[in-house]
């Protein structure tokens, strides 16, 4: 027998007893006669202690340990003289009486601590080492919960787990696929599927009216923190179903998760429709933790002679609270040079302080009175204390800016609360998006995405003019300015899809060739459906307050999509290519 328990979960109630314990050597002390070794497995740490007096040869032994070494312990549970309150097992020790080295290790790389002294890259490479660490264990043990947890809670909505192809067809629209050559079929091509959206509708029309699967899927692009080549979506599909019942439906499931995880009720989950979240917030991911709402001010700014904001489309500002007189001008301009970074690329920043005495300050107070920036500042809720920052310009632009310094604000003032969670759905997408270089319509989401209702009509009929206009019955689950999760009504009918295609720009014959099975299928007897897809690595992070999947994923890729640890992608061997008929002619 390895263990009798494990290395977490020894008490006072078991002072006296005989245990056996195996695991890893975390640390080793040693003190005049006496050696004290930390024993660790993913259930805790274990102290062990060795005497000298007692038994010399084991002592010595003990004292050959060094870190990671697998070792196995025959000893009686006795109450620790200097107790560890920070520690579950810190009550008791191990006298130790026998003692047996599993497997010896090398000196780690970096330090297998809560807190490592090994930079990402190295992590990556000696995955196996980063594993053992107490953060990637829970992280790893959290996902297992939140897996089990969401097939709980479909299940008792009479949702059937299905499992969809990894061996599929390319398709041209959203990102990059990744292609696996077929042997058997010389010169032709698989792709791994960036999400089995065809197949959940098959499955609809196959009468399985409510399917869910935690699926890996799989997109060639580049990278960041929050995205992967493979990540893994709980993907969700329903037949016979109203958008407002789909939402229901998954926040029903969030709900049940952040209770069952976390402990924490969420409120019910406000409504807002795109274009309102970017009038209020410059995104379609608004993050709700705090304030600082869009204030548009053309009317009260413009007419005033200074060129900048005369000449703009928009000119929209925030208030931050009570900074006024803490903000000196170092802060402002190390503000302004950080808006003016390439990432963002903002020209300048306009402020006007609001100071506790009465006083204004403003950096165009050459072409603002004063009297004009009170009345201004009375207007907008503008108190002594407060800074009203402005940018200007092009409207989209100018409001993905000023989103990135509301962020920025939050950060900096400490609005953002650890543990505060603000979900929101975010309805009413267009249904289409016009692409000036390319001359041709994109989907906002993807092509098998359903208008609105209403728009049905207008989409079967209507000129260039009408499909900018097009709302699609698309809706995102955003929680903390994260998108969490995304779907649609979908379309169901074969001449409206067909429509869709024609405004994507693809033949009749292209879109047979690509998705004439799914066409083919809506002729018999299709039934409305819908559905959504959470990023489930993105929900784990959320869920835990961190903003980097990675540590939630066992074996992640690096900013270049490659396995630090097993060296992949690589080269494969010339029989393998001349198998796949596939010749490698690399030119300098």
């Amino acid at each position: 027998m390895y263990r009798s328990h494990n290395c977490g979960e020894l008490r006072s109630s078991d002072i006296t007893k005989e245990v056996t314990l195996s695991g890893w050597v975390q640390v080793s002390r040693e003190f005049g006669g006496l050696t004290f070794v930390d024993l660790r497995d993913r259930y805790g740490i274990t102290q062990l202690v060795f005497n000298m007096e007692d038994n010399e040869a084991l002592c010595t032994q003990a004292r050959s340990l060094g870190r990671e070494f697998v070792i196995k312990i025959v000893g009686t549970v006795r109450e620790r003289s200097n107790k560890n309150p920070n520690r579950p097992t810190g009550d008791i020790e191990i006298e130790v009486s026998a003692l047996e080295i599993l497997n010896p290790s090398k000196v780690p790389p970096f330090t297998i601590e809560e807190e490592s002294d090994g930079g990402d890259e190295l992590r990556m490479q000696y995955r196996y080492l980063d594993l053992r660490r107490g953060p990637l264990q829970r992280n790893i043990k959290f996902r297992s919960k939140l897996a089990l947890e969401t097939r709980k809670y479909l299940d008792s909505q009479d949702f059937i787990e299905v499992e969809t192809p990894f061996l599929i067809k390319s398709t041209p629209e959203g990102a990059r696929d990744f292609v696996v050559p077929s042997r058997m079929n010389e010169g032709q091509f698989y792709a791994l599927p960036q999400s089995p959206q065809t197949f959940k509708q098959i499955l609809m029309v196959g009468g399985i009216d409510k399917y869910f699967q935690i699926v890996k899927c799989f997109r060639d692009e580049d990278l960041r923190a929050d995205r992967q080549p493979e990540f893994t979506q709980i993907d969700c599909e329903m037949s016979y179903i109203t958008r407002d019942q789909i939402l229901a439906t998954f926040e029903g499931l969030t709900v049940h998760l952040f209770k069952e995880l976390k402990g924490i009720e969420l409120a019910p989950f406000p409504h807002m429709s795109y274009d309102e979240a970017l009038e209020r917030y410059g995104s379609d991911k608004p993050d709700l933790r705090f304030d600082m709402e869009f204030i548009y001010l053309n009317e009260q700014m413009q007419g005033h002679g200074f060129n900048v904001f005369d000449g703009a489309e928009t000119v929209v500002g925030i208030v931050a609270k009570g900074i006024a007189d803490s903000y000196s001008n170092k802060d402002m301009k190390g503000l302004t040079e950080w808006m003016q970074r390439p990432q963002i690329g903002a020209k300048g920043l306009v402020y006007v302080k609001y100071q506790g005495d009465g006083s204004i300050k403003s950096t165009v107070g050459k072409f603002y009175s004063d009297d004009v920036l009170s009345t201004i500042g009375t207007q907008i809720g503008a108190e002594k204390g407060d800074v009203l920052f402005v940018l200007s310009g092009e409207e989209e632009k100018t409001r993905k800016q000023l989103n990135e310094l509301r962020l920025e604000m939050g950060r900096r003032l400490d609005l953002i609360k650890e543990g505060d969670f603000k979900p929101l759905w975010v309805i009413d997408f267009p249904l289409l998006e016009w692409d000036e270089v390319s001359e041709r319509f994109h989907a906002m989401h993807h092509p098998f995405t359903s208008p609105k209702k209403e728009d049905v009509e207008r989409m079967l009929t209507g000129d260039h003019a009408t499909m900018k206009a097009l709302r699609a019955d698309a809706y995102d689950l955003v929680i903390n300015g994260s998108e969490i999760g995304g779907g649609s009504i979908r379309i169901h009918d074969r001449e409206l899809q067909q429509r869709n295609f024609d405004l994507l720009g693809f033949t009749k014959e292209e879109a047979q060739a690509q998705f004439g099975f799914l066409m083919d299928a809506f002729e018999y007897g299709a039934p409305p459906h819908g559905g959504i897809a959470f990023g489930f690595d993105r929900l784990a992070a959320v869920l835990n307050g961190q903003s980097s999947i990675r540590d939630f994923i066992a074996f992640p890729k690096n900013n270049q999509g490659r396995d630090m640890m097993i060296d992949a992608p690589s080269p494969i061997d010339e029989e393998q290519l001349k198998e796949l008929s596939i010749s490698l002619n690399i030119q300098e």
